[in-house]
Parts: structure tokens; sequence; C-alpha cells
């Protein structure tokens, strides 16, 4: 098959979906692969790149339409690249079916098969097609920077000749792959973030990267996870409690990022003009949403605008092409990992099975019929993780009442194995003679008491495996003293000798655990 990756025409679009890494992978699965010439230099990919791994450069978009048998894009097709479209053509690339509905039907009268990448279903074997996550990835990381650009101030905190810096106070509205990449920048750059969600199970991740997660204080259980791992709408009363925790936070907060949105819907109005008002001036906001409608009020599509109290809104549309050589590198790896799952046998003839959930999700087109939406897939989509219930705090009265109860239940246990013990041993003592019940007398409370003292050692001291080893040293040691004062100097030598490997067991156990214990815990 011909695989064919166009130059895109959408205005300041500078990714391309083929590159010379993925063009290599791709040949490997018996394809041959074109590119329009001067397709992949806004993302430095000039075409001597190309034609060095054996990629053909067609000279004109209308020749490699023509010649390609399946086209990978970035963006939706334009209304002059449907017409280049054919029967029987398969077409890759973002499409976003529910909001072109039109374009759709176009492409379905054209007899072609589209594949929407922004379609690939969220499951665990999807991963590595999912195009979304990876451009949201890098659309968090540029959040960061451009916030930075327009930022007059340091992020970190510093102490300098000429005075005290405060650090930066970064709020990231939606803890999805984008709020997660801003987390990690703005955190990294020394900022003090804080970060809000609607869905709870991801307020351990938010806290394992070093910020704040805002609890809303609502009565009413509140989950906002939808599918696939997307945020579901929320109620009228958690909206409003949701507003009045973003007005608490308006006054104190440098920087937010907003990267909320919902499939098929315009993305929900979070940063209202009162809260933009209430910010102090310089302060930044960049909505990740924008091309959406915007999470901010004041937010114009592809524009940066200044208010009249000196906040500024950043709603560029474009935060993964401003990063082109690396979304590209991202976004074709998708599309290569999608292309060979189409190339089951390897040998350059696709096979579009629609059983396979991965191909039947992302498929919106196939044999003249519209295929979107997709039943859902077979394979459960990624789960929202119920958050881990907190072990209830005892107070001091429980809590001396638990040991109380331990301390009474490990009493009678051993009064229990005593009188046990006590009554086999009279019991043998009426049959065997004195000779053998000194020594096995010796032999039993040197088990028992070498055992009692070596295990009730803290666990956290020695392993499990240590801790046998050491119990049973502790039983020849204790076993070994008692010997010692035999008058037979064999009997003393063969104890001395027991005593010192014993001991030796034991120390040497404890330091080597001690050692290793060390190596994992905070300097």
């Amino acid at each position: 098959m011909k695989i064919g990756a166009p130059k895109e025409l959408a205005t300041g679009e500078a990714r391309v979906a083929l590159t010379p890494d993925s063009a290599q992978l791709i040949q490997k699965l018996g394809h041959e692969c074109l590119i329009e010439t001067g397709a992949g230099v806004a993302a430095g990919f000039d075409d001597e790149a190309y034609r060095a791994v054996g990629v053909s450069v067609a000279e004109s978009a209308e020749a490699l339409w023509r010649d390609a048998e399946i086209v990978i894009k970035v963006r939706e097709p334009s209304e002059a690249e449907v017409e280049l479209l054919r029967e029987g053509q398969t077409l890759i690339s973002f499409f976003w079916p529910a909001q072109n509905e039109a374009l759709l039907e176009r492409c379905r009268a054209k007899g072609a098969t589209v594949i929407a990448m922004d379609m690939v279903p969220r499951i665990s074997r999807a991963q590595k097609m999912d195009a979304l996550s990876s451009m949201a990835n890098i659309a968090g990381y540029r959040a960061v920077i451009e916030a930075g650009n327009n930022f007059g101030r340091f992020f970190t905190g510093q102490v300098t000749a000429a005075g005290k810096v405060p650090p930066a106070k970064v709020l990231v509205i939606g803890a999805g792959v984008a709020g997660l990449a801003a987390i990690g920048t703005a955190t990294s750059l020394g900022a003090v973030v804080r970060a809000f969600d609607v869905r709870p199970e991801v307020a351990e991740q938010i806290e394992s990267m070093g910020a704040e997660f805002l609890f809303l204080d609502f009565e009413e259980a509140q989950d906002g996870s939808g599918t696939g791992g997307y945020a579901a709408p929320s109620s009228p009363e958690f909206r409003e409690k949701q507003l009045a925790l973003f007005r608490e936070q308006a006054p104190e907060v440098d920087i937010v990022i907003t990267t909320a949105l919902i499939p098929g819907r315009p993305a929900p109005k979070l940063w209202l003009e009162d809260m933009v008002k209430a910010m102090k001036p310089g302060s930044v906001i960049v909505d990740l949403a924008a091309e959406k409608g915007g999470n901010c009020d004041l937010t114009v599509p592809n524009e940066k605008v200044v208010t009249d109290n000196g906040v500024t809104v950043v709603g560029y549309t474009d935060f993964p092409s401003r990063m082109a050589t690396q979304s590209s590198l991202l976004y074709a790896t998708n599309i290569r990992h999608m292309l060979t799952d189409l190339t089951p046998e390897k040998d350059g003839a696709i096979v579009h099975d629609m059983e396979d959930d991965v191909i039947r999700g992302a498929t919106v087109t196939h044999q003249g019929e519209i295929t979107f939406p997709p039943p859902p897939p077979k394979v459960k989509a990624i789960a929202a993780a119920k958050p881990k219930e907190k072990a209830k705090e005892l107070t001091p009265e429980e809590k001396r009442a638990a040991e109380l109860a331990t301390f009474k239940e490990q009493t009678k246990r051993q009064v229990t194995l005593l009188g046990i013990g006590g009554a086999l041993m009279l019991l043998l003592g009426q049959i065997a003679p004195a000779s053998f019940m000194q020594h096995f007398i010796v032999f039993v409370l040197a088990c028992f008491v070498g055992f009692q003292v070596i295990w009730n050692v803290s666990h956290s001291l020695h392993t499990p495996l240590m801790a046998v080893t050491n119990a049973i040293s502790g039983i020849i040691v204790l076993g070994a003293v008692l010997q010692i004062g035999s008058g037979n100097w064999i009997v003393v030598l063969l104890a001395a000798i027991s005593v010192l490997i014993a001991t030796i067991n034991i120390v040497g156990g404890f330091l080597v655990t001690r050692r290793m214990l060390a190596m994992f815990q905070k300097s």
C-alpha cells in the first residue's frame, strides 16, 4: 500500500503526520511512503531527510492524493481535500465526527474509509495510538511555558541580595493528561501548584506530583468521572460550590491554567468574568479549551487579550503546533501504531477488521456507510479508580483498649501453650528416663525462650526470612549457653562454637537489614 502525508492547509498548522523515523518503520510493514514537498519543513524535516530514508516526494497535493491509497493527516480534511478523496481510499486523521456531521456525510458519499484518531477508544491496548493524550501532554507543558512568557516574575521563590521573591501560585483546573503535564512542569519550575478536578480518584496523582488538591466540601457524593477517563457534566449544586471555590482562589493565584473538556459538548465555563476581575494585575490565564469555546468568559480563540485590570488571557488553539517537531514525532508514532494494527501480517496488505475494538471504535465511515458512533468496546475502557478509604484515626482511649485486648489475647495464648506443654512433659516424664528428660527440658526451653525473644523484635528491623533464621539462631544460642556449664570438654567446645556462630548470624542479620532499610529512607 502507498501511504501519503500531504502538507497541512490549516492556518498556523506546523505538524506533519509522517516523519523520517516513522516512515522507516512503516516501510518495514511492507508499505510505500509518500510525502508532499515541503510538508515537513515547518516541523524541522526537509525533503532530503525523507528521501534519505526511501520516501517518495510528491510535487503537489493533487499528485499525492491521486497516488496514495492511504492518506494520513493531522487536521480534518478541508473542502478541497474532500474533493480529492476517492472510493476505496482510506483517510487517517483527527476528524471530530460529532462536530463535523456535514463533513462526515461528504466522506461517506465519496465511498472513502475514515479513521478518526480522536475516536481511538481509551482502553489499555490502544494507549500507543492515543493521539489525544500525546497532544494533550504537549499542550499542558506548552501552556506553562506560555504562562511564564507572559508572567512578569519568577516561578520559583528566591532570596536575593535585593530581597526575597515569593514563588508564583499556579492553579490548574482539570487534571487530565494536559492538566497533569501542566502540574509537573509548573512544579519543576518551583511554583506553588494547586489543582482541582471533579474526579476524586485523581487526588492521589496530583499530590504525588507535589501539588495541592483542592477538595470541595460538598454534602452529596460527587464523582465526575465519565467514560474513557473524561469528566462528566456536574450537577447545578456541585457547579455552584465549584465556582465558589474558584472565587476564593482568584485573588490568591498568579496563574490559572484551564483544561476542562467534555466530549461532544462545548467547554464548560469555569472561570467567570468576576473571577478575572478579582485577580491581581499581571496575572495570567491560559485556556487550553479555547478551541471548544473556552473555560474562561473572556477567552478569545487564537488570540491573547489583556483585561482592564491587567490580566492576560491566552486563548491559543495551536499549542501542540508551537512545538511542531516534538508533536509530529509523537503523532507520527501514534499513526504508525495504527497502521501496525491494520497490517497484521506485515506484508503491506491492509486488513480493516471491524471486529477489533480499536479499529471499529476509530472508524467513522466504511464501505459507503457512516459507522459513527461506535458500539461500546468489548473490553471496558480504563475505569475510574475508587479513592482509597482513609484508615480511621483511633482516639487515645480506643488505642489503649486495643492494646489491652491484644495483650490479653497473647497472654491467654501463651498460658494455654505452657499448660499444654507442661502436661505433655508430665506425661512424658512418667515413661522416659531421667537423663533424657534433663536434656529434653533444656531443648524445649531453648526453643521456647529463643523463639519468643527473637520473634518479638520489630519487623522493621528484619525481613520475614531473617526473622526465622534469627529465631533459630536464638534457640541455638540459648541451648549452647545452657550446655557450656557441662563437665565434658567436648560439649563445652561445641557449645562455645555454637554461641559464636549463632551470634554472628544474629548480629550480622540485623546489620544487613538496617543497611537495606537505609537505602529506602529519604535523606
